[in-house]
């Protein structure tokens, strides 16, 4: 049986993440509804929300793109990890590479001669695979 599933980043990028897309979201909301929380708190307006505030749409997409590209790089492992018969037999993040597919089915076949007695994949019928 193959599954595939996320590699789950650190727990620190995952937070860090989340508030990146609060916050993506409050600012778009802020801009498109013309509020200006500089103002607010008597402060001056910074010259690219003033900006922003003028060109909202093209500012709420670019804060929208900018930010989904963040939070991607947050949450990315780079994992590439295989097992077979829940037993480890490749790990991206320990090797530092992908395996060559020649590379990864040998692996798999030795996995199997060793858990099953048996001599080779070949002597597998495909269904089983």
């Amino acid at each position: 049986m193959i599954e595939g599933d996320n590699y789950p980043p650190a727990a620190w990028k995952l937070q860090l993440a989340n508030f990146f897309s609060y916050s993506k979201l409050l600012l778009i909301a802020c801009i498109v509804a013309s509020i200006n929380p500089f103002a607010s708190f008597g402060f001056d307006t910074p010259g690219a929300y003033s900006w922003a505030l003028e060109n909202k749409l093209y500012a709420a997409m670019m804060i929208f793109f900018l930010s989904n590209a963040v939070e991607t790089q947050l949450i990315s492992t780079g994992a590439f990890e295989i097992t077979v018969d829940n037993m480890p037999v490749w790990s991206k993040i320990e090797s530092g590479r992908i395996p060559q597919p020649s590379e990864l089915f040998q692996i798999i076949d030795t996995h199997i001669k060793l858990n099953s007695g048996q001599d080779s994949m070949d002597s597998i019928p495909m269904e089983q695979l």
